[in-house]
């Protein structure tokens, strides 16, 4: 059986405060969170709903993910936290998919789901103040009973039952509902805590989107998996962001490098000591180097990781005083978890050689929802393929190169895009960059760079180039260069290559040149 693990820490660690939601103020200890969970669990089997049930949430960070997603794991229902940034018809598509007994939205969602009731087949909605309502109700009629009683509590669910379905970005096709069972979440909390001496004294800031598994697991389930502290924000705004990291005395954060860029270029950045703060956590994508060299420059501990939302998402640790000497690693396997770096043939690759990722562990998934052929594609011999590609070196550091789609192929040549960004973002005057590979009826695919200057900088494509040059191989230098006022960014601050692509190509076969 699945244990109710809230239901152990709010019995354990009563009076710790468990979540604070930034925006509105609220704090909540462990007993008061596990009271409103058992109160919601209460309402939803009112409701009717039941094991195997989907739950849905169409709202912005806030502690009505977590009620959900714990409230759904105590009667074995699987929570399912809507990207709200998507247009009605993806969230209708999402809905028809993963057919959610109950939709519950936030206010500035309410024409959105009123549309998406009668796109797709809900049985139940509830509103911001249906939703307020009836655990208020519930909570009034348990008002003087104990929050738990004592005993190790099952839910009643399995440990390979789904407990969450988050559904993958979508700028490679139509959304696929990754299914994460409780073994998965559990695990990835286990691991993580271990791996990262994660403990109850830490404080995390979740300002990635929580239907994004960065923001809902990566540090928020296992800091309270521990019994510390999870702060929840909503759009990040980099002075405010500092303000909550320094009020709230955070102590370990994960942001995206896109987030990241912003706060290092702000005033309060450089006032600010972060005294409380013993790690900066960046992930997502990969990091460009200046970024480092930022955090470094003020005496701060800054390193990378790497995951997926079909594998925990947490897999390497690195301790970050290997960070700085292995600049751009993102460590070595966790203790509860295991790599191979494999060629197109499935043999393990060599140190110094680069191979795809691919990852075995409990923490890992269980498969997509309705999509068996995609998720028998997605796995081989037990093994989870990720479609990224990496390096080990002869310390057993490992790299992330790139993606495998995003290779790029000139004159027979690899390419990976990351190498040359990396070179590309330590130039002054680059405030950002993307490479990507676009049609070349000469080379195949031309190396192309879109780079966003810094404020009050100037460079000229020649000068980029020679800049590039003894840095990189010469098929390696873009042949393009294209400059930009913004990168186009997906839901979780990802630059969105594909739009690039789309956008460049549209634009060269009209005859037309970006400014």
């Amino acid at each position: 059986r699945a244990s109710d693990w809230l239901a152990s820490r709010a019995r354990l660690t009563p009076g710790k405060l468990a979540v604070v939601e930034a925006s509105s103020g609220l704090r909540l200890t462990y007993e008061q969170l596990q009271r409103r969970v058992s109160a919601l669990a209460g309402c939803l089997r009112q409701l009717g709903v039941g094991k195997g049930d989907r739950i849905a949430l169409l709202a912005n960070n806030s502690v009505k993910h977590f009620d959900l997603l714990f409230a759904a794991g105590k009667i074995g229902a699987v929570f399912v936290p809507l990207n709200y940034r998507f247009a009605v018809p993806e969230l209708a598509y999402v809905l028809t998919d993963c057919t959610p007994v109950l939709l519950v939205y936030e206010e500035p969602y309410a024409a959105a789901a009123a549309e998406l009731v009668r796109q797709a087949a809900v049985q139940h909605v509830w509103g911001e103040r249906q939703y307020q309502a009836a655990l208020a109700d519930e909570l009034g009629k348990r008002a003087g009973q104990g929050a738990f009683d004592g005993t190790v509590r099952d839910t009643h669910a399995d440990m390979e039952d789904p407990w969450a379905i988050i559904y993958t970005g979508g700028t490679t096709g139509t959304p696929k509902g990754a299914i994460l069972s409780h073994r998965a979440i559990t695990w990835n909390a286990i691991n993580t805590v271990i791996s990262w001496g994660i403990t109850e004294q830490d404080v995390t800031p979740v300002y990635l989107p929580m239907f994004h598994t960065g923001g809902l697991n990566a540090l928020a389930t296992p800091v309270l998996y521990a019994g510390g502290t999870v702060v929840i924000g909503r759009e990040f705004d980099p002075p405010a962001v500092i303000r909550v990291l320094e009020q709230e005395n955070c102590t370990i954060a994960l942001f995206v490098p896109t987030m990241y860029h912003m706060l290092i270029q702000t005033p309060e950045f450089a006032k600010a000591s972060f005294a409380s703060m013993h790690t900066f956590l960046s992930g997502g994508a990969p990091c460009p180097h200046p970024i480092y060299r930022a955090f470094w420059a003020k005496g701060l501990r800054f390193k990378e990781g790497y995951g997926l939302t079909e594998a925990g998402p947490n897999n390497f640790c690195i301790d970050p005083q290997d960070a700085i000497r292995k600049i751009g690693s993102v460590g070595k396997p966790m203790f509860h978890n295991w790599i191979r770096l494999v060629d197109e043939h499935g043999r393990d690759v060599v140190d110094g050689q680069e191979g795809e990722v691919w990852i075995a562990g409990p923490h890992v998934f269980s498969g997509y929802w309705n999509q068996p052929e995609v998720t028998a594609r997605t796995f081989c011999d037990g093994w989870l393929r990720t479609g990224d590609v990496g390096r080990r070196d002869k310390d057993g550091f490992y790299y992330i190169v790139g993606r495998k789609k995003d290779m790029i192929i000139t004159g027979g040549e690899n390419v990976y895009p990351l190498e040359v960004e990396h070179v590309l973002q330590s130039h002054p005057a680059v405030s950002e960059a993307a490479v990507v590979g676009l049609p070349d009826e000469k080379w195949g695919e031309a190396v192309t760079a879109v780079v966003v200057l810094t404020p009050g900088s100037h460079v000229t494509v020649e000068e980029l180039k020679a800049y590039c040059s003894g840095k990189l191989a010469g098929y390696k230098i873009p042949k393009r260069f294209l400059f930009a006022g913004e990168l186009p960014k997906t839901a979780v601050g990802k630059i969105d290559k594909k739009q690039l692509v789309s956008l460049y190509t549209e634009q060269k076969a009209g005859g037309s040149q970006p400014a």
